[in-house]
């Protein structure tokens, strides 16, 4: 995908992507960061953390040098998507730019996500909506068309990337994961046309699309928080109200020559 990044629909691609990474890991807080997949482009630029880590995908089977320990800082590692070499609850934030789209089994690899987040741990997915202009080269009858097109080398150049994920089934998997849902976002109405000439011209497709059609763009953000389910956060346990004690009472024997008790109340100011 790295190659494609390089030509114009790429590059239109590739400058909304890292637009919304910035905007969702901004004000995300914590300690250890991760970005699986997509080197080309620096998911955490914008993010605080101290520990950030980008992971390459590695083959099964490939023998790696043994990984640092996680106190340690290692801008680069190599591991399976779905074999994380992280403990479980140890990442506060993981961001997947189109990582579901480029490995062999996108569940599970959302799955070990999960797996090492804290509890509100965040998670940030960018995705190609298959329900979309970017989309109509995965529908049988479309590649010889969208071949005049798009350009080369495309972003099915992964020997993975034979199938782009919807958004709301990536919400659903999020869901049954026990993640609640932040925000989701579509962008790029515009074709991957061949020319910036041609994407230029079209850019009036992006004021349209985002007003009349905003969930036939041709990328999609998802922003999503772990929860779990019994878990109180410290501090927000509320203190019982505190009820008043009762006085004793105190009962005076009448005497004889007293008068008959009159009840006696404090004025109430009228309204």
């Amino acid at each position: 995908m790295g190659s494609w990044l390089t030509t114009p629909a790429g590059a239109y691609a590739s400058a909304w992507l890292q637009d919304q990474l910035d905007r969702a890991v901004v004000d995300a807080f914590g300690y250890h960061a991760l970005q699986l997949g997509l080197p080309e482009v620096d998911g955490l630029r914008a993010n605080r953390m101290p520990h950030r880590w980008l992971v390459h995908e590695a083959a099964s089977g490939l023998l790696l040098p043994p990984l640092p320990p996680l106190q340690l800082r290692q801008p680069a590692l190599h591991s399976e998507f779905q074999a994380l070499p992280f403990p479980a609850a140890s990442i506060d934030l993981v961001v997947l730019p189109h990582t579901l789209e480029m490995t062999a089994d996108p569940h599970a690899a959302l799955a070990e996500v999960a797996r090492v987040l804290v509890p509100e741990g965040r998670v940030v997915i960018v995705g190609f909506n298959p329900m979309s202009l970017w989309g109509l080269r995965q529908w049988a009858g479309f590649s010889g068309r969208l071949g005049r097109l798009s350009a080369e080398p495309d972003v099915h150049e992964h020997e993975h990337a034979a199938e782009f994920l919807g958004y709301r089934r990536v919400r659903d998997w999020l869901r049954l994961l026990s993640f609640e849902i932040e925000g989701g976002r579509f962008g790029l109405w515009r074709p991957p046309v061949q020319t910036a000439s041609r994407l230029d011209r079209l850019a009036w497709m992006d004021r349209v699309g985002s007003h009349w059609w905003p969930v036939l763009g041709g990328m999609y953000a998802i922003e999503a928080v772990k929860r779990v389910r019994g878990m109180r956060l410290v501090g927000l346990k509320r203190r019982p109200a505190r009820r008043g004690v009762p006085s004793p009472a105190v009962v005076a024997a009448p005497s004889a020559s007293a008068s008959p008790a009159r009840s006696e109340s404090v004025p109430e100011h009228s309204h």
